[in-house]
């Protein structure tokens, strides 16, 4: 991405780097059950201790609203993290500002790496309290953002802060931000984008940016029920925004004024309730029972979704086609995860996907290391769909212009 400035354009050697990392992982217990933001944190930490740095690393942890919480301590995490890069337990300080945090980070040693409790526990972290963010930034020299995950905030540790050091994106963010350019900003055509989920109303901004940037939309999930009922298809007991009708309207008739091909299920996979064992059949999507839900799409909605990705070239993917979480309803969902995961490998297809229930989808379906790119950000993935300047990415672009 032009004007970003990366690993590439700072000199660390002897310096004391804060970090900014997305720490905010799922645990059970003292374990940590999803490892993804972890593993792409390690690259740069690894980089920057063997150009000879000194780490401070900054993250939140949950939702303490600017007070102490024990259980949102992020000492939770520091075993964890010393683990995924071979070491011990990091130093743990118990602040992440003021004298214990700066006298810890006095007594670190080149090559060695410290970790500050949790920044929500201050409101100024929320906040972007100018004085919080420059009382984070005399922990170091020099601000690395390796959170695009949290850059959709302008929190203290990433906008406020970079008001007060030098700042470039880390690896991860640098990777991310290139997989994001190339998809949509320079994207090669024709481009897909595959949105599901289960509301309109939480995706209207992105279906309305894309518009303008895409030549095929495939919706999907919940919220294709919603164009299904503007255009006077009755859907049963599913989930639906019937408020929401004229909007999907206003949709397709932009994507038709646009050229934009928009694909909804022609048929359903439905039952009388969501759980396991339930009783299933398919059903042409003009015939759902009454008394029934649209619980994922049909075969012959998979079908047409994949003859319409074999003419795209690049493909944009946030939200599933059904309630994957329980079979069957995953079956629609992982057919075409696994079409669009090989034609990724045979070079035919970029594939950037974002979103709790993608990654979790895709997951599911044995994929998720098999796309171009499957971004851990979930908020920050969908407001970059939407269009939206990120603030992080921004402060880091602004100082790449100041250089």
């Amino acid at each position: 991405m032009e004007g970003l400035r990366t690993l590439d354009d700072i000199d660390v050697d002897g310096k004391t780097v804060i970090v900014r990392a997305d720490l905010n992982v799922p645990m059970k217990d003292l374990y940590m059950t999803d490892g993804l933001r972890i593993a792409r944190l390690t690259p740069t930490l690894r980089e920057l201790l063997g150009r000879g740095a000194k780490i401070v690393l900054l993250s939140h942890f949950g939702r303490p609203d600017g007070k102490f919480d024990a259980k949102l301590s992020l000492r939770r995490v520091n075993e964890v993290l010393g683990a995924a890069l071979n070491r011990p337990p990091l130093a743990f300080a118990e602040d992440c500002v003021g004298r214990d945090a700066e006298q810890a980070v006095a007594e670190l040693e080149p090559g060695e790496i410290l970790l500050c409790e949790n920044l929500r526990f201050h409101a100024g972290e929320e906040d972007n309290d100018p004085a919080f963010a420059k009382a984070l930034s005399r922990l170091g020299d020099i601000y690395v953002n390796e959170a695009f995950s949290c850059s959709h905030r302008a929190h203290a540790s990433i906008e406020g802060i970079t008001h007060f050091l030098p700042a470039a994106a880390g690896r991860g963010m640098e990777e991310e931000l290139k997989a994001l350019h190339r998809a949509l900003d320079k994207p090669e055509r024709p481009v897909a984008a595959i949105v599901g989920g289960s509301k309109v109303s939480t995706k209207l901004a992105a279906l309305t940016n894309l518009l303008d940037k895409v030549q095929v939309l495939i919706i999907g999930g919940g919220m294709a029920n919603t164009f299904l009922h503007a255009q006077g298809v009755a859907v049963g007991k599913s989930l639906c925004e019937p408020d929401l009708a004229d909007t999907a309207r206003d949709v397709l008739a932009k994507a038709k004024r646009l050229g934009c091909t928009v694909v909804l299920p022609v048929d359903a996979i439905v039952a009388p309730a969501l759980k396991n064992g339930v009783a299933t059949r398919t059903v042409a999507i003009q015939a759902v029972p009454k008394d029934e839900m649209i619980l994922d799409i049909g075969p012959k909605s998979v079908a047409e979704v994949l003859t319409q990705l074999e003419r795209c070239r690049t493909l944009v993917w946030n939200g599933p086609f059904g309630a994957f979480e329980i079979a069957p309803f995953d079956q629609g969902t992982t057919a075409i995860a696994r079409d669009v995961a090989e034609r990724t490998k045979q070079s035919k297809l970029l594939s950037v996907a974002g979103g709790g229930d993608t990654m979790a989808a895709l997951a599911k379906a044995g994929v998720d290391t098999k796309l171009s790119y499957v971004s851990a950000a979930g908020g920050a993935f969908l407001e970059w769909l939407e269009g939206r300047v990120l603030p992080g990415v921004e402060a880091l672009l602004r100082q790449g212009q100041k250089a």
